[in-house]
């Protein structure tokens, strides 16, 4: 019996389709336009081949900006990775507690980025700012606008403030599912508390923090609104990531051919380590199981 096949249900996928080709695709089919063509305005276009992308990789600028990136975005992930394994481990897991811890846990998650920035950008300020003020009292001349080492602390605190929050709650999901059975017999066998860890709840948590790397790798790898509120990329260019390199060169300068090009091969570096993450997860998941 030869079996019928429905294609009725693409038309309920038809307007989702439509929708991601006005957001998503046609845009990005502008940024490859302008990223291998040149104009002098009118749309009248000219070809210029891989001149913007050869004209970037011979940039001294891209590369700074790349290497100021790979720091932070390396420093984010040694400092809240273990920062929020060590929280969820703390965490009340049961009781009224537990539903407190959480939601205040959350709290951090909720307040938009352009906020966040705001609300460090005046907390450290000497005239008005509570940690400005503290330091300054104390003697430590703070000063985020002038000094690129206050600036490099201020975003990365700031950032572990806001998104810390994120892997604590993941890493708690992942203790959560694992079963009592497994405690019980740790506690049999006498196993020390840095042996239930190591290996009970860490290779149990390893999916999701897996998932925790890759999300705090991609959000900092493309931050721009909180270190562009608080310092504006300075002192000088000590907090000119990518992003804000990148918008300083679109719209500052209306450089929209090497901009193009630049947007071009940030999304493929992010494609790329996406797709190396996912190869890692899969892999993971086909061992665990």
């Amino acid at each position: 019996m030869e079996k019928t096949v429905n294609h009725k249900a693409w038309f309920l996928v038809l307007p989702v389709l439509v929708l991601v080709a006005f957001s998503a695709v046609i845009p990005l089919m502008t940024v490859v336009n302008y990223a291998f063509q040149d104009t002098f305005g009118n749309n009248v276009f000219f070809w210029n081949g891989l001149g913007w992308f050869e004209d970037l990789l011979a940039s001294e600028r891209m590369w700074n900006a790349l290497g100021r990136q790979l720091v932070f975005s390396g420093t984010i992930l040694a400092i809240e990775i273990p920062l929020g394994v060590f929280v969820a481990l703390n965490m009340p897991k049961r009781g009224v507690w537990a539903s407190v811890v959480l939601v205040l846990m959350s709290l951090p998650l909720l307040i938009p980025w352009n906020v966040v920035g705001t609300i460090w950008q005046i907390f450290g300020r000497v005239d008005i700012g509570l940690l400005g003020y503290t330091l300054d009292s104390m003697g430590i001349r703070y000063n985020y606008t002038q000094n690129p080492v206050h600036a490099w602390v201020t975003v990365i605190v700031m950032d572990v403030w806001h998104w810390t929050s994120l892997v604590a709650l993941l890493a708690y999901a992942g203790l959560q599912s694992i079963p009592d059975a497994y405690y019980q017999a740790a506690r049999i066998d006498q196993a020390s508390r840095w042996k239930v860890f190591r290996y009970i709840e860490l290779p149990k948590m390893a999916g999701v923090l897996m998932i925790a790397v890759l999300l705090r790798f991609m959000d900092s790898f493309m931050i721009y609104t909180e270190p562009f509120v608080v310092t504006g990329g300075g002192p000088g260019n000590a907090t000119t990531f990518l992003s804000i390199d990148l918008v300083k060169m679109a719209l500052g300068q209306f450089d929209l051919g090497p901009a193009a090009a630049f947007s071009l091969m940030y999304f493929l570096v992010i494609l790329l380590i996406s797709w190396v993450f996912y190869t890692v997860m899969t892999n993971l998941d086909k061992r665990g199981g």
